[in-house]
């Protein structure tokens, strides 16, 4: 079943976060996710305010959490700690 991987993110270094985000984006791929959404106009309703939002779709809540273990994705990552506040989560769709 496929999944969507959601992110809502307040970013507190950019330059730290763009070298996030040039790497993410690969491991991303290579794990069969594709960007839906990735920054971009939003409204927030309820919940705490961030400024950046990013949404991929993988084949599987298991790809996806493939992709967050994998070490392309880890090394990514050590560049967006310290350099964000962010919360993700993977859910299934339901279709």
């Amino acid at each position: 079943m496929p999944a969507l991987w959601i992110a809502h993110v307040h970013v507190t270094d950019a330059d730290a976060y763009g070298k996030y985000a040039k790497l993410a984006g690969p491991a991303i791929a290579k794990h069969g996710g594709s960007f839906v959404a990735r920054g971009g106009k939003y409204v927030t309703l309820e919940g705490k305010e961030r400024a950046r939002h990013v949404v991929a779709r993988f084949p599987s809540v298991e790809a996806a959490e493939e992709c967050y273990n994998s070490p392309e994705y880890q090394a990514a990552l050590d560049f967006a700690r310290g350099a964000s506040e962010r919360d993700l989560i993977i859910v299934d769709i339901t279709e």
